[in-house]
């Protein structure tokens, strides 16, 4: 059962939440890093996007919340299907998100496996299911459209703070830290300081090098990321 559903797109924190939620008792909670820690679960993800739809309750079977893409994409059958959870949107300035985007996930998704190397199917499953959700599915295979991607951005937030009702939805910048969060979720807030997970930290080098990995093995996506300033 879902108690707490994370609707932002990646890289608006999503990692720095996903380790708030699991010390304040919501976990385990769901990530893209969590797909790619197992796998097994990719063919389902690929199943949910050409359909639409899934078996909510199997796909998160044992977590508690869910945060990140895959799930971000799916967030209105999300929010229909656990009506009782609540619903945070991370935020973040647009123009940092595009970039920090362009330089990690979208990066590692144009990565070209080494001349000679076979292309694992199982790597490549992880792609066509990066394709179907994200580069495809959110961005409609513009992301490189710096205008385009930052349009879609911002239509996603417009959409969710105008059809989640406002006393089930937490507008939350990661750099506010517990209070927020803790007020929202009714929990007390915790001594040590709110995780700061970013491309700096051991976590995040982790799971941008497991993606860069299934990526590259796959043969990632033909187009490069943009030059950023």
């Amino acid at each position: 059962m879902i108690d707490v559903l994370g609707v932002g797109f990646g890289r608006t924190g999503t990692l720095s939440l996903q380790a708030a939620l699991e010390r304040l008792g919501c976990g385990p909670c769901h990530h893209m890093d969590e797909v790619l820690s197992h796998r097994e679960t990719v063919p389902d993800w690929i199943d949910a996007a050409e359909r639409g739809t899934a078996d909510w309750d199997a796909l998160f079977r044992g977590y508690r919340s869910t945060v990140d893409w895959p799930g971000a994409f799916f967030w209105r059958q999300l929010a229909a299907h656990h009506s009782s959870s609540r619903v945070i949107l991370t935020v973040r300035d647009p123009e940092k998100w595009y970039d920090s985007v362009a330089n990690t996930l979208f990066k590692a998704a144009g990565s070209a496996p080494p001349s000679g190397v076979a292309v694992n199917p199982e790597a490549m499953r992880v792609m066509t299911m990066m394709n179907l959700i994200v580069w495809d599915g959110v961005f409609k295979g513009r992301f490189a459209d710096r205008d385009h991607a930052l349009r879609i951005f911002a239509e996603h937030s417009e959409a969710v703070r105008r059809e989640i009702p406002a006393d089930r939805l937490l507008v939350f910048d990661v750099a506010e830290g517990w209070g927020p969060l803790c007020d929202f979720l009714g929990v007390p807030v915790p001594a040590e300081e709110f995780p700061r997970l970013n491309d700096r930290t051991a976590y995040a080098e982790k799971h941008r090098a497991r993606l860069a990995a299934a990526m590259a093995q796959a043969g990632g996506r033909p187009q490069a990321a943009p030059a950023t300033p």
